[in-house]
Order: C-alpha cells, then structure tokens, then sequence
C-alpha cells in the first residue's frame, strides 16, 4: 500500500532524488524497437537539449551510481569515441531538420580525455550538429582532470559553464567517501578553471557524508566561496546499492537536515538565491534567459549520445541498459561498441509515457523548482487544469508544503526542504512499481 503524503513527512525527509521521471529503473525492453526516424517524427525539434556522455573517471567514488568506469585503457577511450561517432551520424540522420539550444557533455568525467580526444569530441557535435560557440555548454570535471590545457579547449570551443564536483574540502571526509583529495589540489583546479575565464563555474558539495558535522560543512562551503562560484549544487549523501559506501556503511547520526538548514541559511545570507533544494545561483551568475537559444525541459526534448545517456520525446523515453557494478558497467560498454551502425537507428529500450506520465513528469518537473507550476502553462500544454488532473496536489497547502496564488502552486521554504519526499510522492503506482522491480546489476 502507498504511503500518505503525512506518513511519509513523519520519515526520513531523503526518499529520492526525483531529477528524472521516470527513473531510468522504470525502463524495460521495448518491443517492437522504435525506429528513431519515426519516433522524432512528430516531435519539435527546433530547439532541442544534446547531452553526451564519456563514461570514464580516474577514480570510483564511493557515494557514486553513475555509469562510469575507473582507469581506462587508452585503446579503450578510443574506441569509445569511435562508437560515438558512428552513433552520432545514425542519430543525426534519423532526427531531419533540427537546432540545437544547449548542450551539455557529463558522465564519468569528461575532462579525463586528452586535451586532442577532447577537441575530436567538440568537433563531431560542431560538424554533426550545428553546435558553434553560441550554442549554451556545460562540461563536468574533476580537480585532478581540470589542467590548464583542457580548461583551454573548452574556454576555445565556447564552453560556458564548468561544474566541478568536489564533494567535501575536508580531505578525511572525502577520503570516507572514497575520493581521496589534497585540498591544494583542489584550491590549484578552482585556480585553473577561473584563469580560463569561464562564465558559469558550478561546485558540487555533498552533506551527510562520514564524519561530517554541521560545522564541518559550513567550511567547505566558506572555502568554496572563496572562488566566487556562480552556482553551488549542494546533494544529500544517498547511499546506494553496489556502491562504495554500501559495502562500508555502518549506523551513524544522520546530519543531513541540519546540513541542509544550516548551508541554506549561510548561503542566502551570502547573496545566493535559491532555485531549488539543491541548487543555488549567485547574484554575479550570467542571466540564463539572455544567453543562447531557449530551451525548456518540460517541452523540449533531449539527444543523448553514449553508452549512459538518456533521450526524451514527449511519448518515449529510452536509452542503453542501467547498470551500476563494475562487471555489469563493463559488459553494457562492450555492448555499446560492438553496436553495428544499424542498431543506433532503433530505440529498443526505454519507457512509454502515457498522458498520465506526461503530466506527472511536467508536475514534478515544474513545482520541485522554487519558482512553481504555472497553472496556465499547465492548461496550454495539456488542455485541462492541474488541480482536475491530479488532485492530491491539493494535499500540499494544508501540510505546509506549498502556496497558490497569482496563478502559481510553489513550495514553501518547508516544502522545498522536503523535495525528495514531495517528487516520489507525485511518481503513479506504476512508476513506482516498475522501479522497485527493477533488478540492479
């Protein structure tokens, strides 16, 4: 049986992390495979979002579920990017006409390429998809991958944003986590980042790790203020399966809330506007809505390209296997590179959105944003109004979580705290179900 929204606020205020719906552990086999020609056909694609994935790091951490693997060998990168291209070209082709508005280049760590293997990859998205200097950019790195040379590539191929996870700047708490880290190192990557004259540098801090304490928390996040950062993501530790910290993970006070209330009061206190629990913005940051084309995640949708991206059409959903553990991410990269170049043209694995998914993606999508669910862009992309299509949502304003008014449902500073019980408390049974179903390799 699910649980009320009020059975679930008197438990853990940390269920999930609804950054994607459905999670990629709602996907299955799909069957009939979609043609991707016929599967773009109807979509708008004037403006669509292109991720790409390098699922490479030089190290595993231990908090980490992405689809990434340590240390590769260098015939591998290649051969890697080498199936990247033969993608891209299949995918390009299947989508017609098409403009890309922003682009966005994760993992794994990208920057764990060479600085020529780097500007191989700009040139495939430059040459197969239009993507130029003003197309909007966002890469990730790391402290030990962020050299002068690389930064270089990205500040000459028009890169606009670099986030950096550096988790903790206690070198014991990061040292638990299983990322082990100088502080000098780190301090010298910021240094390079913000040489290269980069407009947007993110930092990724987490709270809840081992051995952090409140006040251990508020220093990393003073020494991250240091380098005047335009954004500050700031994550709950969420200890999951087949990861480091799952193998290690004892009984401990959970601080996590009190981390939270704590970093949120200091960073608004220090002129950060907050966007949504986990992310906040600097008043210094660019205007977002000034640079580039628009683009707008509840309308548009999104190419991934590699072996752990994710594509989104209004209907579909899809991508490659998920996995987690070593041999399971091994044997899906395989897969991937062994793909003839007919087997990019197809989506065989994924999840249909009914009506029902698709509004409940545009809600949690919408309200989990500290800005709100506009109830008249609801109406124009659905045809009905919110309240009529799901009522629970009228559950928020007597528990404190959220307020209507000028044509807006937004979260209260309490319901904000509370996004990761609000997003899976939106997920429908089937979702859940499917998720919980799913076996994890």
């Amino acid at each position: 049986m699910i649980p009320t929204l009020s059975e679930m606020l008197s438990d853990t205020p940390y269920v999930g992390y609804a950054y994607s719906y459905p999670h990629k552990m709602a996907y299955r086999s799909l069957d009939p495979p979609i043609l991707l020609r016929d599967l773009w056909a109807g979509e708008r694609r004037d403006a669509l979002f292109l991720y790409l994935h390098i699922p490479f790091c030089e190290m595993r951490c231990g908090f980490c579920n992405l689809f990434t693997t340590a240390n590769p060998a260098a015939t591998l990168e290649r051969q890697y990017l080498d199936a990247l291209r033969r993608q891209a070209l299949r995918v390009r082709d299947a989508l017609g006409d098409f403009q890309i508005a922003r682009m966005a280049i994760g993992g794994g760590t990208p920057t764990y390429l060479e600085p020529d293997d780097l500007n191989s990859l700009f040139d495939l998205t430059s040459e197969l998809f239009g993507v130029h200097g003003g197309v909007p950019t966002s890469v990730e790195t790391s402290p030990r991958t962020a050299t002068p040379e690389r930064l270089q590539v990205l500040a000459d191929r028009g890169v606009d944003r670099v986030s950096m996870g550096v988790q903790s700047f206690v070198p014991a708490e990061a040292a638990a986590a299983g990322r082990g880290q100088e502080t000098e190192l780190v301090t010298r990557a910021l240094e390079t980042i913000r040489a290269a004259r980069i407009p947007t540098l993110n930092i990724d801090l987490i709270y809840g790790l081992p051995g952090q304490t409140v006040q251990t928390w508020l220093h990393s996040l003073e020494v991250a203020l240091r380098s005047a950062p335009e954004e500050l993501y700031l994550y709950p530790l969420y200890v999951r399966p087949l990861t480091g910290l799952s193998r290690v993970e004892r009984e401990r006070q959970d601080v996590r809330l009190a981390c939270y209330r704590a970093g949120r009061e200091f960073l608004l206190s220090s002129g950060y506007m907050q966007v949504s629990m986990r992310m906040f913005r600097a008043a210094h940051a660019p205007d977002a809505s000034n640079v580039g084309p628009v683009y707008c995640c509840q309308d548009d949708g999104m190419v991934g390209l590699g072996c752990g991206a994710r594509s989104y059409t209004r209907e579909v959903h899809y991508s490659r296997e998920y996995a987690v553990g070593r041999t399971s991410v091994k044997g899906v990269l395989q897969d991937y590179l062994a793909r003839p170049d007919a087997a990019f043209d197809i989506a065989d694995y994924g999840v249909r959105l009914t009506g029902e998914e698709q509004r409940r993606r545009y809600v949690i999508s919408t309200i989990l944003q500290c800005e709100g669910l506009d109830e008249a862009a609801y109406f124009d992309r659905f045809g009905a109004r919110v309240w009529e299509d799901l009522p629970q949502l009228a559950e928020l304003e007597p528990l404190g979580l959220a307020t209507r008014g000028d044509g807006k449902l937004a979260l209260t500073e309490f319901g904000v705290e509370r996004s990761d019980t609000i997003g899976p408390w939106l997920y429908s049974e089937a979702a859940r179900r499917q998720s919980e179903e799913f076996v994890l390799l």
